[in-house]
C-alpha cells in the first residue's frame, strides 16, 4: 500500500474508533512501530485533533466536539486564488466539475468587500482562450479527455500501469512505469518507460482507451528504470547560443525536453543543448518550425545536416 493511501486509510480507521494504540495500528496495517508513529504525527499535522494518553495501557483518542481554526485568507491570497481559477478556464484541465463548488466555497469564506473585488476582476480580466462575449462559456473543445481523471486517480496509487492505446483501427496495450503526465501544445501526453521493451515512450492521452494498475512479479524499481534511461540517453547534436530576444521567444514556448543554461548573471545570454532524432520526421518538422520561431538572435554551434536541409527548403519557399 502506498504511503498516501495508507495514511488516508488510517485516518478512516481512527475516525471510527474512540480509542486506539500504536500496536493496533502496526498490527492492522502491517507496518513497523517507527512507521506507525511517523504516520500518526503526519495525521496530527494535517489537523486531526488527537490526544495522547500516558501510561502502560495508553494510546490515543480523537478529541470530541473539537473545532479546528477557521481558514483565513489575506486580500492578496484571495486575488491570487481567483486569478488562478480564471487563468485556467478553457484549458482542458481535469476535474472541471469541481471548479464551481470550489468557487462557491471560496466565496463563502470571504467578506463582502472581498467578494466585490472578485466580481470586478471577473469583469476586467480576460485570458487567452476566453470568449470575451461570454467569459464563462466552456466550449466542447475545451473539455478534457474523459480518461484523464481516471488516469490521475490510478497513478496516485501506483505508477506501474497497463494502458491501452487506440490509433485508428489499431489497439495495443503497453505495460509502463509512468514518468510524467504533461500538457504540451494543448495536448495531454504520457511519458512512460515501456516495461516490456525497456525504452522511453510518449503516448497521447486522447488515444487512451483503457488504463489499469499493472500487476507483475519482480518489478523494476524506479531507481533501476532511471539508470536504464540514463544509459539510453542520446548524444547532444544541437547546440545554440541564445541572445535576449531568442530567450524571450524560448520562454513563450519550447519543447518539454529542451532546456537552457544562462551564461551570465543577468540571464541575457544562454546556451541550449539537446538531441534531435533526425529519423523521426514529426520531431524533425517540429524542431525546424521551432528554430524559425526563435528568430535571428541565435548562433548555431552544432546542427544536424538533416535539420539544415529542412531549414533551407523551408526558406527557399519564401526566397525562391
Amino acid at each position: 500500500m502506498k504511503k498516501v493511501e495508507r495514511i488516508n486509510t488510517i485516518m478512516r480507521y481512527i475516525n471510527n474508533r474512540s480509542h486506539f494504540t500504536i500496536t493496533e495500528i502496526m498490527r492492522e496495517f502491517s507496518i513497523s512501530r517507527s512507521t506507525a508513529i511517523r504516520d500518526i504525527r503526519e495525521i496530527e499535522a494535517m489537523g486531526m485533533p488527537l490526544v495522547a494518553e500516558v501510561g502502560r495501557d495508553g494510546g490515543y483518542f480523537v478529541m470530541n466536539n473539537s473545532v479546528l481554526p477557521t481558514v483565513r485568507f489575506t486580500d492578496n491570497e484571495i486575488k491570487a486564488l481567483f486569478i488562478a481559477f480564471m487563468a485556467t478556464r478553457n484549458q482542458q484541465l481535469p476535474y472541471l466539475k469541481s471548479r464551481q463548488s470550489l468557487a462557491e466555497k471560496l466565496l463563502g469564506l470571504i467578506s463582502e468587500n472581498q467578494q466585490d473585488d472578485l466580481v470586478l476582476l471577473n469583469q476586467i480580466l480576460l485570458f487567452e482562450g476566453t470568449n470575451p462575449n461570454n467569459p464563462d462559456l466552456l466550449d466542447l473543445s475545451d473539455l478534457p479527455q474523459p480518461m484523464l481523471e481516471r488516469l490521475i486517480q490510478i497513478l496516485l496509487l501506483d505508477s506501474y500501469l497497463l494502458i491501452t492505446i487506440e490509433e485508428g483501427k489499431i489497439i495495443q496495450s503497453y505495460p509502463i512505469y509512468l514518468l510524467h503526465l504533461y500538457r504540451e501544445k494543448s495536448l495531454w501526453l504520457i511519458e512512460g518507460f515501456d516495461l516490456k521493451d525497456e525504452k522511453r515512450r510518449v503516448f497521447h492521452v486522447d488515444n487512451l482507451n483503457k488504463v489499469e494498475p499493472y500487476m507483475m512479479k519482480n518489478k523494476l524499481s524506479r531507481k533501476r528504470i532511471l539508470e536504464k534511461l540514463r544509459k539510453q540517453e542520446e548524444e547532444i547534436n544541437l547546440v545554440l547560443e541564445l541572445g535576449p530576444n531568442a530567450i524571450a521567444q524560448f520562454k513563450k514556448y519550447h519543447p518539454l525536453k529542451v532546456s537552457i543554461s544562462y551564461t551570465n548573471p543577468y540571464q541575457t545570454t544562454a546556451i541550449l543543448t539537446t538531441f534531435i532524432d533526425v529519423h523521426n520526421s514529426a520531431e524533425l518538422t517540429e524542431i525546424t518550425n521551432w528554430l524559425l520561431f526563435l528568430g535571428e538572435d541565435i548562433k548555431v554551434k552544432e546542427l544536424p545536416p538533416e535539420v539544415l536541409e529542412v531549414l533551407q527548403k523551408r526558406l527557399s519557399l519564401f526566397f525562391p
